[in-house]
């Protein structure tokens, strides 16, 4: 068997937390990544470059079309094409926990905007490179909370849900081109977003962990194998899927 050649993969919101997970770990298997990020795209690139790794960071604004085709673009010229796209970006951590009734038109379409407009606005920047690739790879980061369907977080939810259903779609759309798109759902994360909002606090421990059969806490070094097999060439015949890793709190 071949040696995998190394991928040239985008990362949104990968300048931190999950996303930063992901990058690291992407980039010590040898992948050329691009962090696109709105804030410190930059800085984390600078610090997986010391560490020798190969690693781009770009400003990027998952909402903006043209942010999005300057992520593309950058990609291309600095790797010379693009073989995957892991749309990461998303609200969460900063979101007011609220009844739905209390959640005003403005905070429900800036969470569909930012959850389900994101993915699909880099999902269009990066396609043409996609196909051109010949062995492409779109992983999405869901969410269990759509199978569980928590309360007082109606607008993330329906996102979450969003995005799966825009996972299954794309997966029979792109087939043909050798592109397989499937999507992660982690559980309640400690992430640094959660960590410095205290969101972890407001959720409580039992409601973390409840329903759990791996009774802990999940850090967002519980997520990168599940992404490094989902675009490894490995995974050339699974698509359309959404893979919980969550310490089996649900089953898919």
């Amino acid at each position: 068997m071949k040696p995998e050649l190394p991928k040239r993969i985008i990362v949104t919101g990968g300048a931190s937390g999950i996303g930063y997970a992901f990058s690291e770990h992407l980039a010590r298997l040898g992948h050329r990544v691009v962090i696109a990020d709105l804030r410190g795209a930059d800085e984390a690139a600078a610090r997986l470059r010391e560490s020798g790794h190969e690693v781009l960071g770009v400003r990027t604004d998952v909402v903006s079309e043209a942010d999005v085709a300057d992520m593309a673009a950058a990609a291309v010229s600095q790797f010379g094409g693009i073989d995957g796209l892991v749309n990461n970006a998303a609200l969460f951590a900063t979101l007011t926990l609220k009844p739905f009734e209390q959640i005003t038109n403005q905070e429900w379409m800036r969470v569909m905007e930012v959850n389900t407009l994101g993915p699909f606005n880099c999902a269009k920047a990066v396609l043409p490179h996609l196909r051109k690739s010949g062995r492409g790879r779109l992983v999405n980061i869901a969410s269990t909370v759509p199978i569980k369907g928590p309360v007082n977080m109606a607008h993330y939810v329906a996102s979450k849900g969003g995005v799966i259903a825009f996972t299954r779609a794309l997966a029979r759309e792109l087939a043909k081109d050798s592109i397989t798109v499937n999507a992660i759902a982690p559980g309640f994360t400690l992430s640094d977003g959660v960590l410095q909002t205290d969101l972890q606090d407001r959720i409580g421990e039992n409601a973390r962990t409840s329903g759990r059969c791996i009774q802990r806490d999940q850090v967002p070094g519980d997520l990168v194998a599940a992404l490094a097999y989902l675009v490894s060439d490995g995974a050339g015949f699974v698509t359309g899927q959404t893979l919980a890793v969550d310490g089996g709190s649900v089953f898919l």
